[in-house]
């Protein structure tokens, strides 16, 4: 028993532990090693055996690179969203967004809409491409891109909008598309948090021209690292499959045989954006293990946040239809300048949170704070992101509960 000791341990995360709460984290079966504490995470990777066994066979076999496990595993996810889409596995979730945008031909010289509430990666495969992220506000209830203010926002310039579905939540996707038709734009989805949800009993990617989803290691599925471009439209599928291979035409075809092009022709900019047999393989086993590990607790535990926290007055959710939304993160609104408190009580009970995310249009390289987006920037300040993934437990959660609760 460690109650009684007088007894402070720092961890990695910052701040100290005392000997009540050690003895609570010992409960919890926090103890990595003697003197060494790892603390609950705000999100993580849930990898087992059969995903280690899926790399050491692609190992054994020595074609490391995009091969017939990328193709497998490609099949195998258009499979699983429906629509009779084709899907394009990447390196990264970022490096998806580029690639869709440039085969939308979108480049130098053209405007994107986006929400400023978003990771950089959205911002930054807008930029890539030689385009500009034009920074919108979001609503103040969903998180999500607010049309309206979008609206003000065009220019003759304007040549795509980019929704994001922001902890996994959609929106009115169809007013989305409406806006894009109204104005000629066209509608690349970032569904990076989305994968697996549905909207109007559709899976995301299955009804759009073209979805993005990351698959890096603390998404709804992980690939390690990697991303994915869904869509229907076969010219924009081509137009990809070369692109993340350096521009070689074909060359995706050769790759699947295991075989390399040597007499090829190029004639756009390529990237070397490909997703690896050893990315594919742990992707594979994940996507597996999706409906009937991932899906179930990811739900279980955001109803569970729900029905405990939201009558607290100083508490908010962004409004989600949970079960449609499979939630990668769970973040809530801390009212009345609260979250900060609410935060270190959180990491002095060793439970550790984030902030998604600081809005773009305060970075430097986006205009540095320039334009000024009232409700993004009020959300920024109250925002506050909250332990969910597969590995929780019920009694995980309510030891989160319970720490808010008193903090507040």
């Amino acid at each position: 028993m460690l109650t009684g000791r007088r007894l402070r341990i720092r961890f990695s995360g910052g701040g100290f532990y005392n000997g009540a709460v050690l003895e609570r984290l010992a409960r919890r079966n926090y103890f990595r090693d003697e003197g060494q504490i790892d603390h609950m995470r705000v999100s993580k990777s849930v990898i087992g055996e059969l995903e280690q066994e899926a790399v050491r066979q692609v190992l054994e076999r020595g074609f490391l690179g995009t091969g017939t496990e990328t193709q497998a595993f490609e099949r195998e996810l258009a499979a699983y969203i429906g629509g009779e889409v084709q899907v394009v596995c990447t390196n990264t979730g970022t490096a998806a967004l580029q690639l869709a945008l440039q085969a939308c031909d979108i480049g130098a010289g053209d405007e994107v809409l986006t929400p400023s509430l978003t990771f950089v990666a959205t911002f930054q495969a807008i930029s890539a491409t030689g385009a500009t992220p034009v920074a919108c506000e979001v609503q103040e209830s969903t998180g999500l891109l607010d049309l309206e203010d979008a609206q003000r926002r065009i220019t003759a310039r304007t040549k795509a909008i980019m929704p994001v579905h922001y902890a996994s939540a959609m929106g009115d996707l169809d007013a989305v598309y409406d806006f894009g038709e109204t104005h000629a734009l066209r509608v690349v989805e970032d569904a990076a948090h989305a994968f697996g949800c549905t909207y109007k009993e559709r899976r995301i990617g299955s009804f759009s021209e073209v979805s993005c989803f990351s698959f890096d290691g603390i998404k709804n599925i992980t690939s390690g690292e990697g991303g994915a471009i869904v869509s229907h439209n076969p010219e924009i599928i081509r137009r990809i499959q070369d692109a993340r291979l350096l521009g070689v035409e074909k060359d995706t075809e050769k790759r699947y045989q295991r075989q390399r092009s040597w007499d090829f022709d190029v004639i756009e900019q390529g990237w070397r954006y490909h997703m690896s047999d050893i990315m594919a393989a742990i992707g594979r086993v994940q996507l597996r293990r999706f409906e009937p590990e991932f899906r179930p607790r990811r739900v279980a535990l955001a109803r569970a946040y729900r029905e405990s926290l939201s009558s607290l007055p100083d508490v908010r959710f962004f409004e989600a239809e949970i079960g449609a939304v499979v939630p990668h993160i769970q973040p809530v609104r801390i009212l009345e300048g609260k979250r900060d408190r609410v935060r270190q009580a959180l990491l002095d009970d060793g439970i550790e949170t984030g902030i998604h995310y600081k809005p773009n249009h305060l970075l430097s390289k986006y205009g540095g704070g320039k334009v000024s987006l009232p409700v993004t920037e009020r959300l920024y300040s109250e925002i506050l992101t909250l332990p969910l993934h597969p590995d929780l437990s019920g009694e995980d959660v309510e030891t989160v509960v319970d720490v808010v609760k008193r903090a507040l």
